[in-house]
């Protein structure tokens, strides 16, 4: 019944966000995941690839919220305890833990010493969120209130991997903001709804990434690796056969002038050809590599955000067009026009505007969702 390992659930890893604190200790991180499948077997990918500094996990455990709360120890290498070495990353064991699709199982971590927090990416949606405790609590049930807090930050769990049946499959969702985002969630919940049962989702994006460039300051690290560095580390996701890409627009409203920002010069002003020679060079020959099928994802709309311009804009619906036409992809998925006003097309149809003019509401992100087409999902 069961016969070959597929991702279930899955984030991408980068540089977290450059506050006063770095370190935390004597923490427990606990992650709830909506399982999609059913399977006999488990396996956890953690990643330390943006720290500096290598990671001592002291424990982690899985259990199932379905079931009475039995915590089952994650090993490695048959140890209780491992240490992240840093920039890389590092598997579990398999471990023997029965799961029925559309079961909730918590991941929980705990960290006794000192540890860099600089590896993870923050997501938010129906499906994404966790929730952190000063102390031991990783077997625990129930967290303490009064030393609990939620978060949408996601520190160094990175895959989730399920023995499981022939016919399942894994679709990764790869980019920046929009797609750290609630899209990927309402796409798994209209799967479950719909009963395309036999296809993960697989979220692969951090906010404020391009696909040319990176910020090496900590005003701005936080905006992630190019797509150069992290496509192919990304891309590792196992029983994955489609990959939506949509990414550029970054790329295109971040430069504003070294006399502006002196993080944001002119220079970084892509032209139509760098963002196409981008897609083709860094995307596209790397899934020709893979033997994945690559589908375009359009850019949204930009009217109102503070740094539009019309030249901005020009270069997006260009950058657009040849997403929806080239042979290099299987399909587009249309994202772009599934929210933009009819009346007026460079800006969002009325209540599909989160308000800051870049990303979209709930209700635009849902639309999102249902323009994935049928053909990704059956």
């Amino acid at each position: 019944m069961f016969t070959k390992w597929v991702a279930a659930w899955g984030n991408a890893t980068s540089i977290t966000d450059r506050k006063e604190a770095v370190y935390a200790k004597n923490i427990t991180l606990r992650y709830p995941i909506k399982m999609c499948f059913s399977g006999s077997k488990l396996r956890f990918r953690f990643s330390n690839l943006t720290g500096t500094e290598p990671v001592t996990i002291s424990k982690a455990v899985v259990a199932n919220q379905q079931e009475k709360y039995q915590p089952v120890a994650i090993t490695f290498n048959s140890a209780l305890s491992t240490q992240i070495p840093a920039g890389q990353e590092i598997q579990s064991d398999e471990i023997p833990f029965l799961v029925n699709a559309q079961d909730t199982i918590e991941v929980s971590m705990y960290f006794h010493d000192y540890t860099q927090m600089n590896a993870g990416t923050l997501i938010t949606g129906p499906l994404s969120s966790g929730k952190y405790s000063y102390g031991d609590f990783a077997s625990t049930k129930e967290l303490p209130p009064d030393l609990t807090r939620n978060t949408n930050w996601f520190y160094f769990l990175n895959t989730i991997d399920i023995f499981t049946e022939e016919k399942n499959r894994a679709l990764i969702c790869y980019g920046d903001s929009i797609t750290a985002q609630s899209w990927p969630d309402y796409l798994a919940i209209r799967c479950a709804e719909k009963g395309f049962n036999n296809v993960s989702i697989i979220r692969r994006a951090v906010s404020g990434t391009r696909i040319l460039r990176q910020y090496d300051c900590i005003t701005y690290q936080a905006y992630g690796l190019k797509g150069q560095t992290r496509f192919p580390i990304e891309m590792n996701v196992c029983g994955a056969r489609d990959v939506i890409i949509q990414h550029g627009i970054n790329d295109i409203i971040h430069p504003v002038g070294a006399e502006v920002n002196r993080f944001r010069p002119w220079s970084d002003m892509p032209s139509f050809e760098d963002l196409k020679n981008g897609v083709q060079n860094i995307y596209l020959s790397h899934l020709k590599e893979k033997s994945l099928i690559p589908w375009s994802g359009t850019l949204l709309p930009i009217y109102g955000w503070r740094t539009y311009a019309d030249f901005r804009d020009e270069l997006r619906c260009r950058f657009n067009d040849w997403l929806r036409s080239s042979s290099d992809f299987a399909g587009c998925v249309d994202f772009d026009k599934a929210v933009l006003d009819p009346e007026k097309p460079e800006a969002f149809k009325p209540g599909f505007d989160s308000g800051d003019h870049l990303h979209p509401s709930e209700i635009a992100y849902k639309a999102m969702a249902d323009a994935v087409p049928e053909t990704l999902l059956k």
